[in-house]
């Protein structure tokens, strides 16, 4: 029973010290316009910088919404690795401007955020419309939209078995009793 408990005991350390770090979601590192900015001149488009590589796919989007809920970006948006840019059409009215985005993490899993800027000095331009500001990214092909494993069915897959091998050990041990 000793060398059993001993055997369970070094296969628990192993699982532990062998283990690797989840895979993170991607974090926003910086964007242009920066959060929070005061512009006098409207943007000709919007940067956002990760920390990590963005899948490509039709699943990435990008908006900038003005006063009283209007589109500005205008097009596809395009991935160049960590790097996410969407072009933002003339902006019109002062006032407080939003960069809202989801894009599809390195590890599969989908990210959310926003970037509010204001713009001082009314312009000229009129929001996107409805087909314009599509926001979604055509630039890579679809097939590499894919997803990770979810790190649930890695916990269920090891206790199985770890059940397994305690099971066959404690059988074996009654055995040769």
């Amino acid at each position: 029973m000793r060398r059993l408990l001993v055997t369970i005991a070094a296969a628990l350390v192993a699982m532990v010290v062998t283990a690797t770090p989840a895979l993170a979601h991607n974090v926003l590192v910086s964007s242009d316009p920066a959060k929070g900015a005061t512009l006098d001149t409207a943007p000709s488009q919007v940067t956002l910088t990760f920390d990590a590589p963005v899948q490509g796919g039709n699943v990435n989007q990008v908006s900038v919404t003005g006063p009283g809920g209007t589109q500005w970006a205008e097009g596809d948006v395009r991935i160049s690795s960590n790097v996410v840019t969407v072009a933002v059409r003339p902006l019109g009215p002062a006032g407080q401007y939003t960069v809202g985005f989801r894009i599809l993490s390195a590890d599969g899993h989908p990210v959310t955020g926003e970037v509010p800027f204001t713009l001082t000095k009314a312009g000229t331009g009129t929001p996107a419309t409805a087909s314009a500001a599509t926001g979604t990214d055509t630039a890579q092909p679809a097939a590499q939209s894919g997803g990770g494993v979810p790190v649930w069915v890695w916990i269920v897959g090891a206790v199985v078995l770890l059940a397994i091998g305690l099971t066959l050990a404690l059988r074996m041990g009654r055995d040769k009793a």
